[in-house]
């Protein structure tokens, strides 16, 4: 099963982007053909600063790599290190109807968030379909967000084959139901967007003052609190097995411990949780040299599956050579 999937360099990755797509991505390396890339290209849509989104395309690399990519199981790139991506997002273009385009809600929903409208942005489902068309993927694991880009991508490779015969592979989205909304320090869903994120790798400190951040309601400190409504709890319990879970709530349901003993315990968790990690992010963040070497070699790996398919492509379309 080939699957593939991206971060994107958007900001520190956050607590949100661990539990609801990195653990996974995890896993699937150990049993899948994992393709994983750093999407700097559709970063671009709402990201204008140049230093800021180099300085997060490393970032974001050091970080995967910390928590446990592994370049000799994934195939692990940036977007823009493979060219021949753009090349089948224009060709992509002109099979893509403008309807299809004026439905999807991601463009519409960044442009009531206040996001300028350009035509990269309105653009974005093409450039994913070329991302996971190039690689001939069979899964896409996404959030419920992102499910109609993939169908946009499958709409967009039937209407080819079609014309051309069956030259690419259509995809499946992959959605884990079992995920838990992973709330923001306001209780709603944890998103750079928001503001309301806990990155992986702060300091001691940082990591302090962020939870005590972490909205709770009034009760006092003698009386019994419910787990199940409170924010703290519901980041804990991401790092418990389920006896622990019950183990916490009882002390929330028994009272006599404030949110502060909550807000310190799940402090103790998150540090500790990362710690190894953590040692590895600071070596590789000393030597980002050994990050572009693997990038490098990542990019050549996904370029060798690249090249034979838009030589196909151009072909099909006409392209001379």
């Amino acid at each position: 099963m080939r699957t593939l999937t991206g971060i994107q360099p958007s900001g520190a990755l956050h607590l949100g982007n661990y539990f609801g797509a990195i653990k996974q991505m995890l896993d699937l390396q150990q049993t899948d053909e994992l393709f994983l890339f750093i999407p700097n290209l559709h970063a671009l849509t709402t990201l204008k600063n140049p230093q800021i989104l180099k300085t997060n395309t490393i970032d974001a690399a050091s970080t995967l790599l910390s928590l446990g990519v592994d370049p000799n199981k994934t195939i692990f790139w940036v977007q823009s290190d493979v060219k021949e991506v753009l090349e089948l997002y224009w060709i992509l273009s002109a099979y893509t109807p403008m309807g299809l385009l004026e439905r999807a809600h991601g463009y519409k929903d960044k442009i009531a968030k206040g996001i300028l409208p350009n035509h990269a942005l309105f653009s974005y489902p093409v450039l994913m379909a070329a991302d996971i068309l190039l690689y001939s993927a069979n899964m896409v694991p996404v959030g419920k967000d992102q499910i109609q880009h993939v169908e946009i991508t499958r709409d967009i490779a039937i209407k080819f084959n079609n014309d051309h015969g069956d030259i690419f592979t259509i995809p499946e989205a992959k959605t884990e139901e079992e995920i838990a909304l992973v709330p923001g320090i306001d209780g709603a869903k944890m998103s750079k967007s928001y503001g309301n994120t806990i990155d992986i790798f702060l300091s001691e400190k940082e990591l302090k003052a962020k939870i005590g951040k972490i909205v709770t309601d009034s009760t006092s400190v003698e009386e019994p609190k419910d787990p199940y409504t409170c924010n703290v709890f519901a980041l804990a319990k991401l790092f418990l097995d389920k006896n622990a879970q019950e183990e916490l709530a009882k002390r929330y349901q028994k009272g006599g411990e404030g949110h502060g003993h909550f807000k310190a315990y799940l402090k103790e968790l998150v540090w500790d949780y990362f710690a190894s990690h953590r040692e590895k992010k600071d070596y590789y963040d000393k030597h980002q040299d050994e990050i572009i070497d693997i990038l490098r070699e990542g990019a050549y790996k996904a370029r060798e599956i690249a090249l034979p398919m838009i030589d196909k492509i151009r072909q099909s379309v006409g392209i001379y050579r």
